[in-house]
């Protein structure tokens, strides 16, 4: 059986989202010619993977049954480079799977999609114009026309279902799993420390971590703004009282140097996000970087008092899982799929109330017995997740379609 499979989201320099999704099924199917996944009814299945652009150096190698076919033109691909060539190569796939909404216009052979969330849908008004329609018709067209549809997780799943009306049985969850780290990577982590925080990133002190790209969904607006409802607080005359009655474990020493940290690149309507922490007087204490690779991110997820994402919506939330893998305790949204996500290891706020994410934050921050609970909780968590399952529930949706 030969797979077909869109590889440009993978062939990126820096990935998020969907190109880490697309680079860590890349990783395991390979893995999966290797080992062979014990389910797999085809042991000899062969893979075709369809690129813009020559493959990157870290994409997997060529081999008798891994193959790369560079297409083009690249614009329109899917449109028409990736749809001609199906249609008139004579090595034509069993199935295509296009790890994103877009399926190729015309396909002589079964595709099968995938879809992160409908963020698009339920907040259209933080979208481009250009990118929403995008999103709207191609997403229509490719779910029409699709076999199967993949997505990360059962609140995307029942979105799905409601927006297009498709059968349940056409919309499968395939849960997205944790990275691990190569032996290289985990030597160069045993030698780093906080001082890479200090010495590349000019970070001291305590501070309170949220990773995402910067665009009006993650929420960062309402974030700053709870962020300094907890600095006016431990700044004000209540504060005192409350230290005084020693009921409060978060010290006026650690709050003179607490920050929050930003790590995301910019996204689109990022220019009010950045001028946040000025209008609500904290800018000196929130640091906004962009993106920082991940030999690095360990660090930031190891030494931040907690991890926060109070998202508008997620189609899963991978960092939620990222931080509890380095002992991070998180606090996230109780909308979308972030339940999912977190289990019973994470507090929940309200994404749209400021008031109870500053409540929360407080909360956690000064209760140093339940940020351990939070840990050892995140650490079982995390044990529920890995690429290797998504990679097995894939192949197996690829295979049923194929046959």
């Amino acid at each position: 059986m030969l797979i077909g499979m869109d590889g440009n989201e993978a062939n990126v320099e820096k990935r998020v989202g969907v190109g880490e999704y697309s680079f860590e099924l890349l990783k395991q199917f390979k893995e999966y010619q290797i080992s062979s996944f014990d389910f797999a009814q085809d042991k000899n299945i062969k893979f075709q993977i369809y690129l813009k652009d020559k493959p990157r150096e870290d994409l997997p190698e060529e081999s008798a049954r891994w193959k790369y076919r560079i297409v083009g033109p690249s614009k329109l691909w899917t449109q028409i480079g990736l749809p001609f060539d199906l249609y008139f190569h004579k090595q034509r796939p069993d199935v295509f799977f296009t790890p994103s909404h877009y399926a190729p216009r015309f396909s002589p052979i079964p595709t099968v999609i995938s879809i992160m969330d409908l963020s698009y849908i339920h907040f259209p008004d933080l979208f481009k114009k250009s990118d929403l329609y995008q999103l709207k018709n191609w997403t229509a067209y490719s779910v029409r026309n699709a076999k199967k549809i993949l997505t990360i997780s059962q609140a995307s799943k029942d979105d799905i279902i409601k927006e297009y009306k498709v059968p349940e049985d056409k919309v499968v969850v395939t849960y997205p799993g944790i990275k691990v780290k190569s032996q290289m990577s985990k030597i160069k982590s045993a030698i780093q420390n906080s001082k890479l925080l200090k010495e590349r990133y000019n970070i001291e002190g305590k501070y309170i971590l949220f990773v995402g790209t910067l665009q009006p969904r993650k929420n960062i607006m309402r974030l700053v703004e709870a962020f300094s409802k907890v600095i006016h607080y431990y700044s004000s005359s209540e504060r005192k009282r409350v230290e005084k009655s020693n009921k409060d474990e978060f010290s006026t020493s650690s709050n003179n140097k607490l920050q929050l940290v930003v790590v995301g690149k910019k996204g689109w309507m990022y220019e009010d996000i950045l001028k946040a922490p000025k209008k609500f007087g904290v800018e000196k204490k929130v640091k906004f970087l962009d993106f920082v690779p991940d030999e690095d991110m360990e660090e930031f997820y190891k030494h931040a008092l907690f991890f926060i994402l109070p998202s508008l919506y997620e189609g899963f939330g991978l960092p939620v899982l990222e931080a509890m893998k380095y002992g991070c305790p998180v606090i996230t949204s109780n909308v979308s799929s972030l339940p999912e996500a977190g289990g019973d290891a994470a507090i929940y706020v309200d994404p749209e109330n400021v008031d109870d994410i500053a409540s929360k934050i407080k909360r956690v921050l000064k209760d140093t017995k339940l940020r351990e609970v939070m840990i050892k909780k995140g650490y079982a968590q995390v044990k529920k997740f890995s690429w290797e399952k998504t990679a097995r529930k894939t192949l197996k949706v690829l295979e049923e379609v194929a046959s």
